[in-house]
């Protein structure tokens, strides 16, 4: 009879979590991180550690909610993270980008032909979600 009851109270909580960290790949995505994070001078570096700080308070905010996932979604969801900012780090080194705008130019362009990292994490927490029914 425990176990039944701790299976009732702990379901909601770890959907609870799922959609937390659905809303921060969401948020991290560079479709709408770049449009929500706007630059605030013409430095290209400024902009990268920016956008970088964001991602990293964004994770930082929802950390305790590892504690309601499998260690395998919390392991993808920092694998997105990690990767999102791989991204936006190489797009900075290409010869190609001399300012923020051109950076945010260069990481959406190369996201035409590829999915965001962000598309791979929703997808994990989607699965972990559904084996729970």
């Amino acid at each position: 009879m425990l176990r039944r009851e701790n299976s009732k109270t702990l379901t909601p909580l770890r959907l609870q979590a799922m959609e937390r960290m659905t809303l921060f790949l969401e948020r991290i995505d560079p479709g709408s991180l770049l449009v929500r994070i706007k630059p605030y001078n013409d430095s290209k570096h400024d902009y990268e550690n920016l956008l970088i700080q964001n991602i990293e308070t964004e994770f930082e905010h929802n950390l305790a909610q590892q504690i309601y996932i499998s260690d395998a979604c919390w392991h993808a969801i920092k694998a997105t993270k990690s990767a999102t900012i791989s991204l936006i780090r190489q797009a900075n080194m290409s010869d190609k980008v001399d300012s923020p705008d051109k950076l945010r130019e260069v990481v959406l362009t190369e996201l035409i032909d590829k999915n965001a990292p962000s598309t791979t994490g929703i997808a994990f927490i989607k699965k972990e979600a559904r084996e729970l029914f």
